[in-house]
């Protein structure tokens, strides 16, 4: 029987699954293994199921010997050096499609949060300083409906978030390494227009690039310089696509009226100037974080590596020369 490890907590469920077909050595404790422990846990290996914040380099793809397929929890795969393992033969999978509803509703979740202010007044209520019933200036925010969304990455997620804002009544900007197709364009009601216009012209900037190193700090200190005093900047995309530094510092000064993240840098450490900040939102990496949808990606990894394991073409092959 061929051996399966599972590098992070998931659903039991999810684990008697695979254990029908495979034996399976499950981090049920959910403690991220550095990546000299996951070397020690990879020998002997043939499948390995893995999450973003998982480092699979080579040398733990060259410490499995007879690893055949990574198959990643996620949509993005850069924690996973994809030129080793395609080197070695390794097949790496992803998950795509099954969570760009959910991510695109907590992006709204984060925008709204920031326009309206919800986790100040929230921390407000909640600390017992509401004294008086209604105040005329209290907690003013920004207006969501008729404003400029600008998105930076329109893949299925972007289109996803582009589409929301038909509610709204907003003008919507985006900004891709390629133009979409004109159907795609007048569903999602959206223009193409360089990066300096939308950061110059959108109230709301959404970030949803993949991280890559071509992506490494897309948003900066002169990027947010380009920006509205009034703009909110939200990234449920990846950490490191925002500086984070640079964000702070932005913030710190109202060079930009807010942001509202998901994801940072160096998760789960975040940059120490956030929490002193009011004008800034801060969830922990739960964009896909629905049951439904988490229980969908581990059922797509499961279903790329046993492909795999089985002598087949995995549905959601990254190293497409290896198909």
């Amino acid at each position: 029987m061929k051996k399966v490890l599972v590098a992070r907590g998931i659903f039991p469920e999810v684990v008697e699954a695979l254990s029908q077909r495979f034996d399976v050595e499950h981090n049920a404790d959910d403690r991220p293994w550095p990546v000299e422990e996951l070397r020690e846990h990879v020998a002997g290996v043939h499948g390995l199921m893995t999450t973003v914040m998982d480092k699979v380099d080579a040398s733990v793809i060259g410490a499995g010997r007879e690893l055949q397929v990574i198959a990643n929890i996620a949509v993005g795969y850069n924690n996973v050096d994809v030129a080793a393992a395609t080197k070695r033969g390794i097949r790496v999978t992803n998950t795509p499609g099954v969570l760009d509803d959910t991510t695109a509703d907590l992006t709204w979740a984060l925008l709204m949060a920031a326009a309206r202010r919800i986790a100040e007044g929230d921390a407000y209520v909640r600390a017992g300083d509401w004294k008086v019933a209604f105040s005329m200036q209290a907690f003013l925010g920004a207006d969501v409906h008729h404003a400029t969304l600008g998105i930076i990455g329109m893949g299925r997620i972007g289109q996803a978030i582009a589409r929301r804002a038909f509610g709204f009544d907003m003008t919507v900007l985006y900004n891709n390494r390629s133009r979409l197709s004109e159907s795609e364009e007048k569903r999602c009601n959206a223009t193409l227009v360089d990066r300096d216009e939308l950061l110059a012209r959108s109230d709301f900037v959404v970030v949803m690039a993949p991280y890559s190193p071509a992506t490494h700090h897309l948003i900066g200190a002169a990027e947010i310089a380009k920006m509205k005093p009034t703009a909110i900047l939200v990234n449920s995309a990846r950490g490191g696509v925002v500086d984070d530094a640079a964000l702070v510092e932005a913030l710190k000064a109202r060079r930009i009226a807010g942001a509202a993240l998901d994801v940072f840098e160096d998760e789960p450490r975040l940059h120490p100037g956030y929490l002193a900040l009011p004008n800034v939102v801060l969830t922990p990496h739960i964009a896909s974080g629905s049951r439904a949808t988490r229980m969908k990606m581990c059922e797509t990894a499961i279903a790329n590596l046993t492909a795999v394991l089985e002598g087949r073409t995995p549905p959601n092959l990254v190293n497409k020369e290896l198909a």
